[in-house]
């Protein structure tokens, strides 16, 4: 390794870990130790993921509060350093990590609360797909239709979530959408311009946050991406069942096999027809394959 490398590799690990091999290599002066200046750049790269964090999980943050998801910020900087060449990227496993570390794992809505703002975030990011109209899906012949499999739009996610924390983002977000709005009427600066059309002068809605509650039973849910919005919805059982069905790749006489748990035989390719147009209309569907394999 060369000198400059290894210079690097000894700054990149000590902003990693604060390996103290990097502080032979750092004058310090009169004014300032060569600790001094190094811890500078230790604080800020933790600062600028806390701000990168901040930013991909804004609800979680207004939820928290600043102070606990400052705590959670250092503690999931610690255990997950980032590994993407982009910023926007970090704070993926949040999730995961609140879901296992303590104390917040025996809080299981703080991780559900994370997976859909991440899922939200992931879908508005996701890579442009086509989406077909429901005349594609009329135009294929009657004798094709046992053998048709779907291909999902990019954006397109499911999660099971046993706590309503759909409702409560909606809740949190409409409110700091308010605040935004209300700043820029004031004349303030946002940093984040608001989602919504409001005009100045306009009085921004401010949303009741419903209690926290947990549901008897995981509630399944669609996340995705239309004309440039994010979405979600909640799906029924037998909707969830054939949805995660068709994304796994199984074709139409299978799905509508499948859906008899629910489903009289007589009545089950109409309804599965039915779900197939809905996620059409939703814009999730990019494909059709209809041939035999």
């Amino acid at each position: 390794m060369n000198a400059l490398a290894d210079l690097q590799a000894d700054f990149q690990t000590f902003l990693l870990d604060g390996n103290a091999r990097m502080l032979g290599r750092v004058t310090g002066t009169a004014k300032i130790s060569a600790e001094q200046r190094l811890a500078i750049y230790y604080d800020a790269y933790r600062l600028r993921l806390l701000e990168a964090l901040a930013s991909n999980y804004p609800v979680l943050r207004a939820w928290l509060g600043e102070d606990e998801f400052e705590n959670i910020g250092i503690a999931y900087v610690s255990a997950h350093p980032s590994r993407h060449f982009s910023i926007r990227w970090f704070g993926h496993l949040l999730p995961e990590f609140l879901a296992t570390a303590q104390p917040w794992c025996e809080k299981s809505s703080l991780a559900e609360m994370a997976a859909l703002e991440w899922a939200l975030s992931e879908a508005f990011d996701a890579e442009d797909g086509t989406v077909i109209g429901i005349e594609d899906m009329a135009a294929i012949p009657a004798s094709a239709w046992p053998d048709m499999r779907l291909q999902f739009h990019p954006s397109a996610q499911r999660l099971d979530l046993r706590w309503n924390v759909p409702i409560l983002w909606k809740a949190i977000n409409q409110n700091l959408d308010a605040g935004k709005t209300a700043a820029s009427c004031r004349g303030e600066t946002s940093a984040t311009p608001s989602a919504g059309k409001k005009q100045h002068g306009d009085t921004p809605a401010v949303a009741e946050v419903p209690a926290l509650m947990e549901h008897e039973h995981p509630q399944a849910w669609l996340v995705w991406r239309q004309d440039l919005k994010t979405w979600f919805r909640s799906l029924s059982v037998d909707e969830a069942w054939a949805l995660d069905a068709a994304m796994t790749g199984e074709n139409f006489a299978a799905i509508c096999e499948g859906l008899c748990e629910w489903i009289d035989a007589q009545n089950v390719a109409l309804h599965a027809a039915g779900l197939m147009k809905q996620w059409i209309t939703d814009g999730i569907v990019s494909d059709i394959d209809f041939r035999k394999q």
